[in-house]
């Protein structure tokens, strides 16, 4: 590699000019690390703290050597978020960045022709370009000789034993091994321990140079609070944050509690918003810049908040359950008090995390059941078969059949590949280093979640806890002069949550269209017209949760849903106020409990001072709609199931059902009440399976 001449003074102008400080002065190995990329000494890997300026590494890096006539960077990065923050700083230093990832393809064109002319200095993109054939051939082939630089951002991702290993990153590790030798790599991360790196060496060379900083933050001061159930978190949250100054966000596991969260805290108040996967992409942009300029007083965030963030300022971050790994959650509280002498970085623990966190272990990889299933499909397809030929041919979720073809189409050599939109099998077997990679992972995600466990269960010592999980050095540090949070929760913010989560119902979106292929026995497909389609609909609680759930469960086991039920329901219909208002009732049958919902819907017509008439019936028993594990099985599973047995009445009508899952048998009863002469169809359910 041809040694590159180092301008220390031009470094510190980029610096200055990308952090808007006209006396900003380098972190501590930001500079060594920025003069060994440029003078082409071999590849690095930079593992230091979220917040020490990493990108800066690579944007200056980028700049000094497209100054001196070399190529253009290509930057492997693994959140679009990320890379928005990353394109806006580059631009403040003269860095011309551009990205090609999946939510800019309108502007794939421009890009394109930008590289054709040599005016990007930096390409972003994420890890799954790299198996976009399209990509690979089109874009990558015609600037790979040009190339000066690869980075690879949270480089931990290339390790089978990072805590957010993400496949795509594997194809990395074949770059990796043969790239030449007058290319520069530089891979970053905050995280990694002594097993990744370990892993990082093997993939990226054994002369990888590591530059490891101090991990310890001891502007942060750590606390666990257990409290177990959702209310008493809801009120903690309630009573805690209007008290906390600044600004700052609050995690969740879920999507389904962001946005429980977040309209908790605005019913008692609070300026909060979620921030989920759900939202837009401008949406999410929004929300950003209104914590960057401080307009609200938190995000109520998944995981989408996540790398890249960089609010230096941000006061406080709060885990409303605990995630499921030391790491990851080092990396997530690790975002408060960059630029603060003092911040609080707060873990409460729930009774549910754990089922949320095994679920996420369990549905990590395919098992081998539902790999061989796969293979055994697509051997009877020589032809090959689509996505959607394969979950309707099998009771595998959709998510889980998309995952087991990635997977295997990155093993070496793929036992499948994609032509076009289907999927054929190769000569290639699925080798045993296959599923001991699986169960190495497995155990690894429990051996992480039974020690963030024994962290929820400290008293002291967190800081130091979460560095030696980093396998950091443990050097002295001072915590900061914060006084630790109260641990008590006030019991009428107790009773206010409660009632809160009594009345939170939740929509019921109705199906617009039919499953691909239809439902033969019905002998409908394609769109559901509007005139034949339920409408919004309600569920009084989620499965299990801590307002209505848990009775909604004891009932169904019972046998009998209790009159507090009728009444809570009585109140939801007054809070939803239907327009045009249901005449009569009626609800869904079964055929293996055939009083239990019939019961419940007689008495709640009763109360509603409604006509209640039982007109759909069952023709046969199907199997139970949670056992279908995907959504084209579950309509599949319907079909042909209900038929209408006597004549519906003609008015409006609220269609009852104990259970809403994946919207079918509401969709397919509703189809038929309509066709034959109902009026509208507002469905109602006693408890939703979303997100419980």
């Amino acid at each position: 590699m041809r040694r590159q001449a180092f301008n220390s003074h031009q470094a510190l102008e980029l610096l200055r000019k990308g952090t808007g400080l006209p006396v900003a002065r380098f972190r501590p190995g930001q500079e060594e690390a920025i003069r060994h990329v440029v003078r082409g000494e071999g590849r690095l890997l930079v593992v230091q703290k979220t917040g020490w300026g990493k990108s800066f590494v690579y944007f200056i890096a980028t700049k000094l050597l497209r100054d001196a006539g070399a190529g253009p960077t290509l930057l492997v990065s693994p959140l679009l978020s990320l890379m928005r923050n990353q394109i806006a700083a580059a631009t403040l230093m003269g860095v011309r960045a551009a990205r090609i990832t999946s939510d800019n393809v309108d502007d794939w064109s421009r890009v394109e022709e930008l590289l054709d002319r040599d005016e990007v200095d930096i390409l972003l993109i994420a890890p799954e370009r790299l198996a976009n054939e399209r990509f690979r051939d089109e874009v990558l082939s015609r600037i790979a000789g040009s190339i000066s630089m690869l980075v690879i951002d949270e480089a931990h991702c290339i390790s089978d034993w990072g805590h957010d290993f993400r496949p795509d990153y594997r194809l990395i590790e074949r770059i990796a091994r043969t790239l030449p030798p007058n290319l520069r790599l530089l891979a970053t991360t905050a995280t990694a321990n002594d097993r990744v790196m370990s892993d990082l060496r093997e993939i990226l060379g054994p002369d990888l140079k590591v530059q490891r900083g101090d991990l310890a933050r001891p502007s942060l001061l750590l606390q666990t609070i257990r409290l177990p159930r959702q209310e008493e978190r809801l009120a903690w949250l309630a009573g805690t944050v209007p008290q906390l100054a600044g600004h700052g966000i609050i995690y969740t596991l879920t999507i389904r509690d962001a946005d429980l969260v977040a309209e908790w805290l605005q019913s008692q108040g609070l300026d909060v918003q979620a921030y989920t996967a759900k939202k837009e992409t401008e949406e999410k942009e929004e929300l950003e810049r209104a914590l960057l300029k401080n307009q609200v007083k938190a995000l109520v965030a998944t995981v989408a908040l996540g790398m890249g963030f960089d609010k230096p300022d941000l006061g406080f971050v709060i885990h409303y359950q605990t995630p499921g790994s030391v790491v990851f959650y080092y990396q997530q509280v690790g975002r408060a008090g960059r630029a603060l002498e003092a911040a609080y970085g707060v873990l409460l623990s729930g009774e549910e995390e754990t089922d949320i966190t095994d679920y996420f272990i369990d549905t990590a990889f395919p098992n081998r059941n539902q790999v061989q299933r796969v293979i055994d499909t697509l051997e009877e397809s020589p032809q090959g078969a689509t996505l959607t030929d394969l979950r309707r041919s099998l009771n595998i979720s959709g998510g889980r059949i998309k995952q087991t073809m990635k997977l295997l189409s990155l093993e070496s050599p793929p036992p499948v590949v994609k032509q076009g939109s289907k999927w054929q099998l190769t000569a290639a077997t699925l080798g045993q280093a296959f599923w001991g990679r699986a169960e190495r992972l497995t155990e690894l995600r429990r051996e992480e979640q039974r020690e963030m466990q024994e962290y929820v269960a400290l008293r002291s010592g967190h800081m130091e806890s979460l560095v030696r999980a980093l396998d950091g050095d443990l050097e002295a540090f001072e915590p900061p002069d914060l006084p630790s949070l109260s641990t008590s929760v006030a019991p009428v913010l107790v009773r206010e949550a409660v009632a809160f989560l009594r009345r939170r119902a939740l929509v019921i979106e109705p199906r617009k269209m039919w499953p691909a292929g239809g439902l033969p026995q019905y002998k409908i497909k394609g769109k559901i017209p509007d005139e034949l389609r339920a409408n919004d609909g309600r569920s009084l609680s989620v499965w299990r949760d801590r307002g209505w759930g848990e009775l909604v469960r004891q009932g169904k086991h019972g046998g009998r849903f209790g009159d507090e039920l009728v009444d809570a329901c009585v109140r939801l219909l007054q809070r939803w106020n239907p327009e045009p208002t249901p005449s009569w009732v009626t609800c869904i049958p079964s055929r293996r409990n055939p009083d239990l919902v019939p019961d419940f819907a007689r008495r709640l017509a009763r109360a509603l001072r409604l006509p209640f008439r039982a007109v759909l019936q069952p023709t046969r028993k199907p199997r139970e709609q949670k056992s279908m594990a995907n959504s084209l099985q579950q309509a599949l599973n319907l079909d042909g199931v209900l038929e209408v047995h006597e004549e519906p009445l003609p008015g409006p009508l609220l269609l009852v059902d104990d259970i809403v899952g994946s919207r079918w048998t509401f969709t397919v009863a509703a189809w038929l009440l309509r066709h034959h002469g109902s009026g509208e169809v507002w469905p109602c359910a006693l408890s939703s399976l979303r997100g419980s």
